[in-house]
């Protein structure tokens, strides 16, 4: 009787502690999941940290930055002016102008304005080309003045020169002087210039303040 008495007592202690034990497991099976997910959690960060360097390395080389989105158009254009074929240039020069409209870069409008003179010079249409060539450059402009570009103010200005509008290149000017500011290599490059401009037999087409 009493030995009935103590296996009955020591058959829910054991069950007790059977159960405690799978607890246990299930704890231990769960942190060592948990160890796991957050190891691969590091190694994904890590390759990410990797791959982010690697991209940055890369934007920094200027042979590994993708194509200006003008450049195609206008390379398009160029060819089909070497067939002869002004339509598909005009529509290509098209593009090249939308291209330009949708980046804040003066870069494009530079390329785009310049584009339109080839196109005018092999359509021997020059005159007729020279207000949409005037038209990129000042688009140009703004975006190289709102970027605080020096390089882009001169470089529209001298587009400008080309042209023969003395107005606009007084006008680049003053805004290549406003970009330089203080910065006396900054004004020397200005000062350069307009000497260049001020020589020569392009000087009987611009005049400078």
């Amino acid at each position: 009787m009493d030995a009935n008495v103590r296996q009955n007592h020591q058959a829910p202690t054991a069950m007790v502690e059977s159960g405690m034990l799978s607890s246990r497991e299930r704890n231990a099976m769960d942190a060592d999941l948990l160890r796991r997910i957050v190891f691969y959690l590091i190694l994904a960060v890590a390759a990410a940290l990797a791959a982010l360097e690697v991209t940055l390395a890369r934007g920094g080389d200027s042979s590994a930055k993708q194509e200006a989105p003008w450049t195609s158009p206008l390379s398009e254009m160029d060819g089909a002016l070497a067939r002869g074929d002004f339509s598909t240039a005009a529509t290509a020069r098209h593009k090249a102008d939308l291209a330009a409209l949708a980046s804040p870069c003066w870069e494009g409008f530079l390329a785009v304005g310049d584009g339109a003179l080839r196109l005018g010079e092999a359509t021997e249409a020059r005159s007729a080309m020279e207000p949409e060539a005037r038209r990129a450059y000042l688009s140009a402009m703004v975006r190289a003045r709102n970027a605080r570009s020096l390089e882009g103010a001169l470089r529209v200005t001298d587009a400008f020169a080309r042209l023969g509008d003395h107005d606009l290149v007084e006008h680049g000017v003053r805004i290549a002087r406003e970009l330089a500011g203080s910065d006396e290599k900054a004004m020397d490059r200005v000062d350069e210039f307009v000497q260049h401009w001020a020589g020569g037999e392009r000087s009987s087409n611009v005049r400078f303040q």
